[in-house]
């Protein structure tokens, strides 16, 4: 399975419903918390070209965008090719 990283925060329901999209999809996850460490902020919005908002969700090295941009490639039977 490909590498997931998630920059997220511990109490936003976007973040929480991507964990549980990817644990239905028997994905791990390397969660980056963002809410304590203003720096770990400002690589998120580095990687993710201008973005702020949380999730950003990363699959390898390709960045997918956030909960709703996961939740439409899953919709669109994508998600799990980009996650083998």
């Amino acid at each position: 399975m490909a590498k997931v990283r998630m920059y997220c925060t511990r109490f936003c329901p976007y973040c929480i419903m991507a964990t549980r999209l990817l644990a239905k999809k028997g994905q791990d996850i390397e969660k980056i918390f963002v809410d304590d460490e203003p720096q770990l902020r400002a690589q998120m919005i580095q990687e993710s070209h201008g973005r702020t908002s949380v999730p950003q969700i990363f699959i390898g090295e390709t960045h997918i965008g956030g909960y709703s941009d996961m939740a439409l490639l899953d919709h669109n039977e994508s998600l799990d090719a980009l996650l083998e």
